[in-house]
């Protein structure tokens, strides 16, 4: 089975996403086919801030991310599945026009949004894009795009908003935890490395747990992996 799903944007994203966390190769045809299809969703009528729209399947079943926590298909849902389409587009590097003036008017769209927020936030906000289950679909496309960006103002300001929010336990508050790993586990940044060197304990314990039969758990299991051997 292949990577595109003309029904679902989200699984079509979801599946880019998954083979790039594996390391696996994607056939070329494959990536074209799906980078043609994310581009022409650009701008559609549901897309958010003129990033990739859901399909109907999508708006009717809302989807899960990648680490399995679900969104509904309001302005969060929409926001956050618009960021993910962009981080796959990139993650694909398809030469083609059409996806590149896609990417480009959805990147350009999002950045005027981001630097906007910017002066507008309160200074706890900053680095965060509108709430907690938000951020951390910014934080990934961060990962891999947004080049206007100062990344690293960015993460630095993000981590004291995200260390506001621990627990003491491992964890943070209003954060999905396992996407908000996720979301960090690609960056090097000092700040970012203190938080993941943070959550230590819950990442532990996931690893130690019994497995569970479902994809989404393994999934969260690897990745608590990764941030045990990153710090």
């Amino acid at each position: 089975m292949g990577i595109l799903n003309r029904a679902s944007l989200a699984a079509t994203v979801d599946a880019i996403g998954e083979a790039h966390f594996l390391g696996r190769k994607l056939p070329r045809d494959e990536r074209q086919r799906a980078a043609r299809w994310i581009a022409g969703r650009q701008g559609l009528a549901g897309a958010y801030c003129n990033l990739f729209a859901p399909t109907e399947r999508d708006r009717a079943e809302g989807f899960r991310v990648f680490t399995g926590e679900r969104y509904e298909m309001g302005a969060s849902g929409r926001h956050v599945l618009g960021e993910e389409a962009c981080r796959a587009l990139r993650l694909l590097k398809v030469r083609d026009a059409t996806v590149r003036r896609a990417l480009d008017r959805a990147t350009a769209a999002m950045t005027e949004r981001l630097l906007e927020s910017a002066k507008t936030c309160r200074a706890n906000r900053r680095g965060m894009y509108c709430c907690a289950r938000c951020s951390p679909a910014l934080w990934r496309h961060l990962a891999v795009g947004l080049p206007e960006i100062d990344r690293d103002a960015w993460l630095a300001a993000a981590m004291r908003s995200l260390k506001a929010h621990r627990t003491g336990r491992g964890r943070w508050k209003s954060f999905p935890f396992y996407y908000t790993l996720l979301s960090l586990v690609e960056h090097d940044h000092p700040a970012v490395l203190r938080e993941l060197r943070y959550t230590r304990p819950a990442c532990e314990y996931k690893v130690n747990s019994k497995p569970k039969d479902d994809p989404h758990d393994t999934r969260r299991r690897l990745i608590a992996e990764r941030v045990l051997e990153k710090c």
